[in-house]
């Protein structure tokens, strides 16, 4: 697979400071100007002005020159423009609507974090201390960008442009919407049928489910507005997730423990008819502000209204 991570997002909201400060709490290291960065990643996200919430542009880092042949070739069959220079690509989804840039750029290297000792039955690998997690202090630390689910008004159109014109592996399907994925994770982007083309929420890697239960527990400290979902285990992927809102509408999503496709051979992708039983393993019952965003009947009557 010549792609080989989700390297950066730009996100246009209405209120860019609100915004911003919210991701500086969310564990994301402030660059200023609009600009973010994880521990691991690098500067992965930009915040922009826009009339309304909505991914701008989605970057995904290829290995070399000769993979973005391979890329506008595949484009070229699927009647998709682009342009091209000698390290970047762009095209346009033709479902969400968002612009996709292709960079060469080298694979990041993480890390591993100290392996937490676990206590189980029959298993005692902690005696006479307490459990790492509960010792912790200080902000939570983003590794990187995990993620990115959007809405399609095309979600067919979507779903070709990513996996036969850019490369992606289809890893699970429910109906309307499909888990892809550009590298190891389980999904880096998903795309699901909606009414309107937006932003679904952006996910983040953290070290454990510690971290993400204590990252959670920060951003709802005097903002219980935040609270989205959480704290659960979902069934595809698999990850342990919170997800909060942003003050643009976005929601954010703590993840940890997702799972990993090293091997095509070895993974068998499902299709799930059922996607609330799909959609998460054990926690609170999903809202449905989850599933249809509180914002969504506005968003259509401004872009009803812009059109």
């Amino acid at each position: 697979m010549s792609l080989h991570r989700v390297a950066h997002i730009t996100m246009g909201v209405p209120n860019v400071a609100a915004t911003s400060a919210y991701y500086a709490d969310f564990g994301l290291t402030d660059l200023g100007d609009g600009r973010f960065a994880t521990a691991d990643g690098g500067e992965q996200l930009k915040i922009v002005q826009a009339a309304r919430r909505r991914l701008e542009d989605l970057t995904l880092s290829a290995d070399e020159p000769d993979d973005l042949g391979r890329i506008a070739s595949a484009l070229d069959r699927l009647e998709v423009p682009f342009v091209r220079d000698s390290h970047r690509l762009r095209a346009v989804d033709p479902g969400t609507e968002v612009t996709v840039t292709v960079e060469v750029q080298p694979r990041i290297v993480q890390s591993a974090p100290v392996a937490a000792p676990y206590n189980a039955p029959g298993r005692i690998e902690r005696a006479g201390e307490r459990a790492p997690g509960v010792l912790r202090e200080g902000p939570v630390r983003v590794r990187r960008l995990g993620h990115v689910v959007l809405g399609s008004t095309d979600q067919e159109a979507s779903q070709r442009f990513f996996t036969e014109g850019l490369g992606f592996k289809v890893s699970d399907q429910v109906p309307g919407a499909a888990f892809l994925r550009c590298s190891t994770d389980h999904h880096n982007v998903l795309v699901q049928k909606a009414p309107i083309s937006f932003l679904h929420h952006t996910s983040w890697q953290v070290d454990d489910v510690d971290e993400v239960g204590r990252g959670a527990t920060r951003m709802l400290e005097g903002h219980p507005e935040r609270h989205v979902w959480g704290l659960g285990r979902h069934q595809l992927g698999s990850n342990f997730f919170w997800y909060l809102k942003d003050p643009a509408g976005n929601f954010s999503e703590y993840y940890s423990d997702t799972d990993c496709i090293v091997d095509d051979q070895l993974w068998t992708p499902g299709m799930w008819e059922d996607a609330r039983l799909a959609l998460y393993n054990w926690g609170p019952p999903v809202p449905p502000s989850f599933l249809r965003p509180e914002d969504l009947a506005a968003m259509m009557t401004g872009a009803h209204d812009a059109g």
